[in-house]
C-alpha cells in the first residue's frame, strides 16, 4: 500500500464519529506530514468535515486528494505525497529514487517527483508519471515510502538519462555498494528489450567501467576511506613539484587514482610513471588505484591501504 492506515481506536464524539484531529494527526505523524482523502474517508471522517478542514486551512492541498497537514514541509513529504496521489500500485523512481536511495544532497533533489505506476495511470501536476511493470523485488520501502531498488533505478535511468549522467549514476551506485553488478545483470536479463539496456550492460561488464571525472573519482575514494575510518589524507597538494591526488604526509604515502578521463591517453600514462619515479626518489611510496579496484575490489584495496599506512613510520 502507498500509505499506512490509521490504527484502530480513535476517540469518538457523541455522534459516534471518530475525532477528526486525532485521525489526521495519527496518519500525518507517520506519513511525513501528508494524508490522502481516501484514507481519511476510510477512517470514518465525513466528506463534509474534510471540505471544511480544507477551507479552514487545516488540510493544505498538495495534489488532487492529497493534503499536507500544517505549514511545515517535512523532508520526505513531496515523495510521500506523490505516491499517495498515484495509488498503491506506484513507487518513487528514476532520479527521485536515486535521490532517496543514494542520499544525495538536497540541492540535487529532482523536480517534479518521478513515480512509476504499474497498474492504471493517473496524471498529477508536480509528478512525472512513468508507466511500467514493476516486480515485488524491484521495490523497497524507505521511511515508509515505496521506492524502486538501486538496481531497478539504474535500469530506469538507462532509458531516460544521457550517457554521461548514466555513467555517473552507475559509478556512484557501485562505489557506494548500493548494488552489485550481478543484481543489475539479473534485471537486464529480465528486461532484455528495455531502452538503454545495452549501454547499461556495457558499463557494468566493461573492463574500464564508467569514465569518472577527477573530482568524482576523488569523492568516491574519500567515501571509502571515511567508511573504513582510516586517516583523512590531504587532497590535490603539491609534492616534489607535482600535484598529487591524495597525500598522507606523515606516512610518506601518495595515492593516485587512474581510470578517469584525465588519465586516458598513452602519453599521460607514461608521464604518470615518470612522475611516480620522481616521487619515489623523493622518499614517498606511490599507490595507484584503478576504477575497477575502487568499485569492485574496495575491501582488498582498503586492506592494502591500511597496511601501507600502518607499516610506514611517521616522519
Amino acid at each position: 500500500m502507498a500509505g499506512c492506515r490509521p490504527s484502530r481506536g480513535p476517540r469518538r464524539g457523541r455522534n459516534g464519529r471518530p475525532d477528526a484531529e486525532e485521525v489526521i494527526h495519527r496518519l500525518a505523524s507517520r506519513q511525513h506530514g501528508v494524508v490522502s482523502r481516501g484514507q481519511l474517508v476510510e477512517a470514518g471522517l465525513p466528506k463534509g468535515v474534510l471540505d471544511r478542514l480544507v477551507t479552514a486551512g487545516r488540510l493544505r492541498p498538495v495534489h488532487r486528494g492529497v493534503y499536507r497537514v500544517g505549514p511545515v514541509v517535512a523532508p520526505r513529504s513531496l515523495e510521500m505525497a506523490a505516491v499517495l496521489a498515484c495509488g498503491s500500485s506506484s513507487a518513487v523512481s528514476h532520479w527521485s529514487a536515486a535521490f532517496m536511495c543514494w542520499r544525495l544532497p538536497d540541492d540535487s533533489r529532482p523536480s517534479p517527483v518521478h513515480v512509476t505506476v504499474w497498474r492504471g495511470r493517473r496524471a498529477h501536476g508536480g509528478i512525472l508519471v512513468h508507466r511500467s511493470r514493476l516486480a515485488r523485488d524491484e521495490v523497497r520501502r524507505i521511511e515508509g515510502i515505496a521506492v524502486t531498488t538501486p538496481a531497478r533505478t539504474l535500469l530506469d535511468l538507462a532509458g531516460y538519462a544521457g550517457s554521461r549522467e548514466l555513467e555517473r549514476a552507475v559509478a556512484e551506485a557501485l562505489a557506494r555498494r548500493l548494488v552489485g553488478p550481478r543484481q543489475v545483470l539479473e534485471l537486464l536479463d529480465r528486461y532484455p528489450r528495455r531502452s538503454g539496456s545495452r549501454q547499461l550492460r556495457s558499463l557494468i561488464c566493461g573492463a574500464d567501467g564508467p569514465v569518472l571525472t577527477r573530482s568524482e573519482a576523488e569523492e568516491l575514494f574519500l567515501t571509502l576511506v571515511r567508511k573504513a575510518e582510516l586517516p583523512t589524507p590531504e587532497v590535490n597538494v603539491e609534492v616534489a613539484g607535482f600535484e598529487v591526488d591524495f597525500l598522507w604526509r606523515t606516512h610518506g604515502l601518495v595515492v593516485e587514482i587512474d581510470g578517469y578521463a584525465f588519465h586516458s591517453s598513452r602519453d599521460q600514462f607514461e608521464r604518470d610513471r615518470r612522475r611516480d619515479g620522481v616521487l619515489v626518489r623523493s622518499g614517498f611510496r606511490v599507490m595507484r588505484v584503478t576504477w575497477g579496484q575502487l568499485v569492485h575490489e574496495s575491501a582488498p584495496l582498503l586492506g592494502r591501504l591500511g597496511m601501507a599506512l600502518g607499516s610506514m613510520s611517521s616522519r
